[in-house]
């Protein structure tokens, strides 16, 4: 190959926590700028750094060095440090749509701030690339993605055979997004190290380019080599540029540069061949062995993924919806700050669950910070509202409105505790006004719409407790109130919202839905039996006996990875105790208790394998002998309006190195099924490709995973549960604690709070379906994730109507189409709302709009039909 140039890119890829503590990494991340702002001023060759595709080390640095804004400023001017485009470099799958869109969004705002951008989509680290990743990229200006890991390349001497989806002869390629988005994909084939302390000694200088530039010319599809300088929190190379100088008096027929990725991507795209090979969709390494996919992040430490689906879904579905509905505030700067917040706990060894445990404890204090934000916006956002709402109509003294916030039709159950009495501090002290609310005298209730129509509900009295409010104007107010909590069916379409009344009177009598040892609605029928529960779907006919399980195995991998000590068993739970709790005519609760006796941890080998860094699936350990006992108690609940079947499973995890599952049974009769991952319902294979070697095939979800044939289909949605696994094609297993001892990866640290000795309650349901119904089944997966939002409200004459809906617009009723979002824009107080075509056929929505992408700015759409996995973004 002619007129080489190898492209030597200075780096440090920063994690801002993972083997260390976020303010470890950052007290070497102070030297590393000090460093480089020391080679810019005295070596003119050293010409730029690439600062890790994230804006936010200019945080971390500044806030130690504030005296440095103006030389940090200088040197983004002067090209040398290079910045964005992202604000954190975060994990694609286990964070939400709209985080990967606001990590953009906010990396593109602190780079307008700072003036400059890098031009590259860059994702050197993640584990797996998203399929959406060039869509969300062309939306955002760029054209390039670099990435790490995903496709498998096979050098130009090799043949890429016809059934290989996910290979590449070349570390250049063009990548299609799920949608049909084309950007120019470039692997780190050799890593995005294969540059790293580059030797000035010349004939060490020799040998290490004999060996590197034959490893990059296996792959390069054109005479412009990329070399990476750097790795995992490097130090700069300081003689750089002498490292540079003997590489061209070694090789005169080879020039050789200090570059930067903006020189590099320009000089590469005027030298692309015709014959680029195409990879499409998400990249997970589906063509490779399956031992180092790192795909079992997604359960270490569940209650993290947990946390961040609670806070992200509050921001999206609740907070910035909210504002919309109630035309409040526009508290932009406090969301950011929210936002902001959350993702930094968005990072690849963050909210993977893979560092040790001094990142995870200050990341669950990050999720708090960020719900306490939120729940600040929405609280001051409900309070402006309810003073506007009309309740004059009412016959009651007692009012509650059920809001539903999301962008979904939500059928489900609302909870509100009322205060029907209060007793301020300043009538009586607090013993005494405690006294009188406790010994007051309530009637009996019930609850009406605001028609007077009665509504199914179940009451009840809480007694006396201390509350308080914080008024805008005056001190704070401290009083006891004697609460009643009110629960009732609501069914409510997407930011809706609908005033109720508590009334004097008797509750009319119910026949309830459980009946016979059998709960049945029109969807289904729910039988007890000894052994476990049967579900009959009455709208395909399918019979599904004892079709949840729990199961246990042994773990003896690490955060990364999942490994079943060999010569093991799975053990079942044993079902011992089925309780009704509620049986009214609209809902029936059952309490399912099962019995866990595991064994307490791996035996001693274990521990001497991780200290001797034996990798993990060469592993010999076992299962101790000692057992302990888990009990798991799960209430299945089936509303009579509404197809899903909810599940609410708690227990104390009292062992070590071990998984649980819960397993349905779907009688499933295809060869693949589906998922929602990032703006995108993803098509997976159950079985893996030849190549695998991994006895496990999990995979990463957001909010729901479907076996759906041509006859029937199941669907199953979670709330933080990302993990999942379709067993003999036919089995869904999904993932509700992993707990190991190690980190693993490059050496030994031990991490006991990944054992995940913690009392547990995640959330999941399930829903049977026909064919033809699953995009309905995927919407109602879709509401599960989001709660009603429910507040006291008084009797008055008002401007907003008590019961009404914020927005009309098709993409909330077409099946087909998922919303995302919902918000008023960054910038302004206009409103936008983001959806996207989770089908394979265009659909009209029927109407002309203005569009923008997704930082926000005007853009042109080519036809009214939204395409196939098409993200649109209308300003309405």
């Amino acid at each position: 190959m002619e007129n080489v140039v190898v492209h030597i890119i200075s780096h440090s890829h920063w994690d801002r926590e993972w083997y260390q503590s976020f303010e470890g990494h950052r007290m070497q991340l102070v030297e590393l700028f000090d460093d480089l702002f020391d080679l810019f001023e005295h070596d003119p060759e050293f010409k730029s750094f690439h600062l890790d595709g994230q804006t936010i080390v200019l945080d971390d640095y500044l806030a130690i060095r504030p005296e440095n804004r103006a030389k940090v400023q200088s040197y983004i001017d002067q090209g040398k440090l290079k910045i964005g485009p992202f604000y954190i470099l975060q994990d694609d799958y286990l964070i939400s749509s709209e985080s990967n869109v606001r990590n953009s969004l906010i990396g593109h705002q602190e780079c307008q701030k700072w003036g400059k951008s890098t031009a590259i989509g860059y994702f050197p680290d993640t584990f797996g690339n998203m399929g959406q990743a060039p869509q969300l990229l062309k939306q955002t200006g760029l054209d390039v993605a670099a990435f790490g890991r995903g496709v498998k390349p096979i050098g130009f001497d090799n043949q890429v055979l016809a059934d290989q989806q996910f290979t590449s002869q070349f570390s250049e390629m063009v990548w299609q997004g799920a949608d049909g988005s084309e950007v120019l994909g470039i692997l780190f084939a050799n890593w995005y190290s294969n540059g790293n302390e580059i030797p000035v000694d010349k004939a060490e200088a020799a040998a290490f380019w004999e060996q590197k530039l034959a490893d990059v010319e296996r792959y390069a599809a054109t005479n412009q080599w990329l070399m990476m300088n750097g790795c995992d929190h490097q130090p700069v190379q300081k003689n750089l540029s002498e490292a540079i100088r003997v590489a061209n008096e070694l090789y005169p027929e080879i020039t050789f540069v200090h570059s930067s990725f903006d020189e590099y991507v320009a000089a590469v795209k005027e030298h692309l061949p015709a014959n680029l090979s195409q990879v499409t969709g998400e990249l997970t390494s589906q063509e490779t062995d399956g031992w180092y996919t790192l795909a079992n992040t997604a359960s270490a430490r569940i209650y993290l993924k947990q946390a961040y689906v609670e806070t992200s879904n509050l921001l999206e579905q609740v907070v910035e919806p909210l504002l919309v509905l109630t035309k409040g505030d526009h508290y932009q700067d406090q969301l950011t700050y929210a936002w902001k917040t959350l993702l930094q706990n968005a990072p690849h060894d963050s909210i993977c669950g893979c560092s040790v445990d001094e990142v995870h404890r200050e990341m669950e204090v990050r999720f708090e910070k960020a719900k306490s934000v939120a729940a600040f916006v929405k609280t001051n956002a409900l309070n402006a509202w309810k003073d506007q709402l009309d309740t004059e109509q009412a016959s009651g003294e007692y009012l509650f409105t059920v809001v539903n916030t999301g962008l979904h039709r939500k059928r489900d159950q609302a909870t509100v505790v009322l205060e029907v009495a209060t007793c301020d501090f300043k009538e009586a002290a607090p013993t005494m006004a405690f006294q009188r609310m406790s010994d007051l005298v309530l009637p009996n209730f019930c609850v009406q719409d605001l028609d007077g129509q009665s509504i199914p509900a179940i009451i009840e009295d809480l007694g006396a407790h201390f509350n308080y409010q914080l008024p805008n104007d005056a001190f704070r107010k401290a009083y006891i109130a004697r609460q009643i909590k009110v629960t009732i069916p609501v069914d409510l379409e997407a930011v809706s919202w609908q005033t109720f009344q508590l009334v004097e009177g008797e509750q009319a009598h119910e026949t309830g839905l459980y009946q016979d040892g059998q709960i049945e609605t029109e969807y289904l029928k729910l039988c007890v039996e000894e052994y476990g529960l049967t579900l009959h779907d009455k709208r395909t006919g399918q019979v599904y006996e004892d079709f949840i399980q729990f199961e246990d195995r042994g773990d003896i991998g690490n955060e990364y990875l999942y490994f079943q000590p060999l010569n093991t068993q799975p053990i079942y739970a044993e079902l011992v105790n089925v309780a009704v709790v509620e049986n009214t005519s609209q809902t029936a609760r059952l309490r399912l208790t099962h019995a866990l006796t595991i064994p307490v941890s791996a035996d001693e080998q274990l521990e001497r394998e991780q200290e001797g860094l034996v990798e993990y699936m060469k592993r010999t350990a076992g299962r101790s002998q000692d057992r302990t006992r888990i009990e798991l108690t799960t209430d299945v609940c089936v509303l009579a309006f509404d197809p899903q079947i909810r599940f609410k499973t708690r227990f104390t995890n009292t062992a070590k190195d071990h998984r649980i599952r819960v397993l349905f049974q779907a009688h499933h009769a295809g060869q693949s099924h589906e998922a929602e991952s990032i703006f995108e319902v993803v098509e997976r294979s159950n079985q893996p490709s030849a190549a695998w070697e991994n006895p496990e095939n999990t995979q990463r979800q957001q909010a729901f995973v479907s076996l759906t044939d041509d006859e029937k289909g199941v669907t199953v949605a979670n709330k933080g549960l990302y993990e999942y696994e379709v067993l003999d094609d036919k089995t869904l297993a999904l993932t509700i604690l992993r707990a190991v001892g190690e980190l693993g990866d490059w050496g030994y640290f031990p991490t006991p709070d990944a054992q995940c000795l913690r009392t547990f309650e995640v959330e999941y349901a399930l829903e049977c379906h026909r064919p033809e119904e699953r995009f309905a089944a995927f919407r109602r997966a879709k509401a599960f994730q989001t709660p009603l939002t429910t507040l006291q409200v008084p009797v008055q004459t008002g401007t907003v109507a008590a019961t009404g809906h914020a927005l009309e617009h098709k993409a909330l009723q077409e099946e087909q189409i998922c919303p995302a979002a919902l918000k008023q824009k960054t910038a302004s107080q206009q409103v936008l709302l983001r959806y996207y075509n989770m089908s394979q056929e265009p659909v009209s929505l029927g109407h002309e709009a203005q569009y923008l992408n997704l930082l926000e700015e005007p853009c042109q759409v080519e036809t009214d039909f939204v395409n196939p996995q098409e993200i649109r973004t209308e300003l309405l």
